[in-house]
């Protein structure tokens, strides 16, 4: 038995290294916290807030670039006061960050989304918008893709936001840090509604975020990313690393579109204009492309 105990070791070592592409939850995740706040229907998995606690999970690997999708139907109802949020992370004080965080709302007021991206250890990057379809009704995917070129938020395929990289213009780029995958639900009624107006009602709990469709198609790596696993991460000699094409570092025109049409009719708060928060403009929003 110790012998198959070894076998099998060696083949889940070498199963961590490489391309990881799967939609099932238990390759590719695990809980982190509050096992007792996850149920599984299928290939849904259902995540739960209650007064005792919210529940995370988190990848089992971490990555240097490539495209993260999951398929979320958000809480029912009254969701004032709750986050669910997704989201890549590295670790340490001067860790890299995408954020989704969808913010809860009264029943029949539209969740927001707000989404952030942290580099070397600075956020305050916030951008909030509201969707095109009810996310609390149906399943839909959210992707974060990255590579040395950009950082790309999308919804259902749609791009709702581009982070690009300015190293030419002295602006630090999130590139040498291997990241895990994460979500989580918390209670963030201190914030989270209305500027925190508005508190969680318990009496509406639990609050239930359901996940299915788990993708990851991204270059797997141990946690501190060798010179020569980010060589092979940004390698665009080998095909299966197709987020290092060129066709790929920007957006294409259709998708450029797309961008520009959910800023001008979703977007309902941008860092990059909050003249109060920033009375000068951050470096990077005056190089704003879109």
């Amino acid at each position: 038995m110790s012998n198959l105990a070894a076998i099998l070791a060696v083949f889940a070592a070498f199963a961590m290294v490489g391309l990881s592409s799967s939609s099932k939850f238990d390759e590719l995740f695990q809980p982190s916290w509050a096992f007792d706040h996850f149920t599984n229907e299928g290939e849904v998995v259902n995540m739960k807030l209650d007064n005792y606690s919210g529940a995370g999970f988190s990848s089992k690997s971490k990555y240097l670039f490539g495209k993260v999708t999951v398929q979320i139907k958000l809480v029912e109802g009254d969701s004032a006061g709750t986050v669910t949020a997704f989201y890549m992370s590295s670790e340490g004080p001067y860790h890299n960050e995408f954020d989704f965080e969808f913010l809860g709302n009264k029943t029949g007021e539209p969740y927001l989304v707000q989404t952030n991206v942290y580099v070397n250890g600075v956020g305050n990057r916030e951008q909030r918008l509201n969707l095109w379809f009810d996310p609390t009704k149906d399943f839909h995917s959210y992707s974060i893709f990255w590579n040395q070129r950009q950082v790309v938020f999308l919804v259902d395929e749609t791009p709702v936001r581009v982070h690009s990289n300015l190293e030419h213009k002295g602006i630090p780029f999130p590139k040498d840090q291997a990241m895990g995958v994460y979500s989580s639900i918390w209670n963030a009624d201190d914030w989270a509604t209305q500027g925190g107006l508005v508190k969680t009602d318990w009496s509406h709990a639990p609050f239930v975020t359901s996940y299915k469709g788990f993708e990851i198609d991204a270059c797997a790596c141990p946690e501190v990313a060798a010179a020569d696993i980010q060589k092979q991460c940004s390698s665009s000699a080998d095909k299966r690393y197709w987020w290092n094409e060129p066709t790929v570092s920007q957006l294409n025109l259709h998708q450029s579109h797309q961008l520009v049409w959910v800023r001008a009719n979703h977007m309902v708060y941008d860092y990059c204009s909050d003249t109060a928060r920033f009375p000068a403009t951050p470096v990077e929003c005056q190089h704003h492309r879109h």
